[in-house]
């Protein structure tokens, strides 16, 4: 009989693709994969440290697994469990927690799956995180997180991630160019490019600081693989967005008019306490640039409500200034303290019920911003990927520029692109469509 293992991930779109990677190796070692919910031998869980709600989930996912097999060999591998590698390991039920460089080797530290006393821990010094290992998730059978970067350089005052990951490293164009043609192969349409600060795409291993190649580099081959649709960029820095990039995507052949900008605070007072690496002026000026290549692309932008010394003053600065910028949608994070980082000493603290209250004014104005964006659209042609979940006898997908759309179920839609005018904003705010043509792009 093949050992069942079931996965469980925490986070971001790289703990997704790093999770899948994981996966594969245990189904390579004869392992037969299930959904976290079934009953099996082994339950690994790749964690989350960014916010304080993702630490308190883990106990209840072990939970979880205990719950449908008492038994079972349960391991905890990624980011908090580098950080608190001991306090992972005191939970009960848990049997194994491994850190930065472990998790990629998971299989080479286990035996017969028995159930330990007390979690055994095997974590790196981070600074040992030099290597680089290549990853990539098929979340669906329409697109693939590709995982090209890892690590920070970055000292921002909140962060922990390069406690947990370690220094900026990045995988060979030669890799990520086989990883873009396995996922093609699979008969994906589109590709996340993902990472920790994919901008800074292009150091080395072990520290080499060196830039073999830039993240424009990485953009003009990925432009050139057979058979993928879109490529999409997750998230990257204003500093490292530069403007022949923008200009590149902008007459690319796959690449989407869709970024993903970090402002974190639009008070440049803030910034510097942040220590981001620009200031709101420059968060402007690529705005600017991106909506004057692309009038129709989509821009979306993670912001930091409550960090410390945030005055009613700096938190008006930001919302005025994510009101007048011509953005699509935002990602609100409430700040929490992380140990080990500068701002967790700082002085300032905003009261949780404050932080509260301005992450649900940005929650709001999240809303009426794409609302606005998808307003701007209708009456447009556009080209709709369409998914592959049955959601209430409705089938969604996305536009090129990320406008979300809804059609009655259809199986045959699935993983199919379409042409379609944009006609109707939904009372869900979902955009209805008309088929411009019927035919199915290939």
């Amino acid at each position: 009989m093949k050992k069942k293992v079931a996965f469980y991930t925490l986070g971001c779109k790289l703990n997704f693709s790093e999770t899948s990677t994981i996966a594969r190796g245990f189904q390579e070692e004869g392992f037969e994969r299930v959904d976290f919910s079934e009953n099996a031998d082994m339950y690994v869980i790749n964690t989350c440290s960014v916010t304080e709600n993702a630490d308190k989930r883990f106990k209840t996912i072990v939970k979880q697994a205990q719950k449908v097999n008492p038994e079972a060999f349960v391991a905890a591998i990624g980011c908090y469990a580098q950080l608190k590698p001991e306090e992972l390991a005191a939970v009960d039920g848990v049997d194994l927690v491994l850190g930065a460089t472990e998790k990629f080797k998971i299989t080479d530290y286990i035996n017969d799956l028995s159930k330990n006393d007390m979690g055994e821990v095997h974590s790196c010094e981070i600074e040992d995180a030099d290597f680089y290992v290549g990853s990539y998730a098929i979340g669906d059978r329409t697109r693939a997180f590709l995982k090209v970067q890892d690590g920070c350089d970055y000292k921002c005052t909140y962060c922990t991630i390069p406690l947990a990951r370690g220094i900026s490293r990045s995988d060979t164009v030669a890799n990520v160019m086989k990883n873009a043609a396995e996922i093609s192969a699979k008969g994906i349409k589109e590709i996340v490019l993902t990472g920790v600060n994919i901008g800074d795409y292009g150091k080395g291993e072990f520290g080499n600081k060196k830039h073999e190649h830039t993240f424009l580099d990485l953009v003009k081959a990925l432009d050139q693989v057979e058979g993928i649709h879109r490529l999409r960029i997750s998230s990257v820095e204003p500093n490292l967005l530069k403007n022949e990039t923008i200009e590149f995507v902008s007459n690319s052949n796959s690449f989407v008019p869709h970024f993903h900008i970090p402002l974190q605070s639009g008070s440049d007072a803030i910034l510097k306490l942040m220590r981001r690496r620009y200031l709101s002026n420059l968060y402007v000026d690529r705005v600017r640039r991106i909506k004057e290549t692309m009038p129709h692309a989509c821009i979306g932008v993670d912001v930091i409500v409550g960090f410390p010394g945030e005055t009613d003053e700096h938190f008006l600065e930001t919302y005025h200034f994510l009101n007048g910028l011509d953005i699509s949608y935002l990602h609100v994070f409430t700040y929490s303290e992380r140990d080990n980082t500068a701002a967790a000493e700082m002085v300032g603290v905003v009261p949780k019920n404050v932080r509260s209250k301005r992450s649900k004014m940005l929650r709001g104005l999240s809303v009426k911003k794409r609302r606005a964006f998808y307003e701007s659209q209708l009456g447009t042609s556009r080209t709709v990927l369409f998914e592959g979940e049955n959601k209430e006898g409705y089938i969604h997908g996305f536009t090129e520029n990320y406008v979300k759309v809804k059609a009655p179920w259809n199986p045959e839609l699935v993983n199919t692109l379409h042409e379609v005018e944009l006609t109707a904003i939904d009372e869900d705010g979902v955009v209805r469509f008309e088929f411009v043509s019927s035919s199915v792009k290939a």
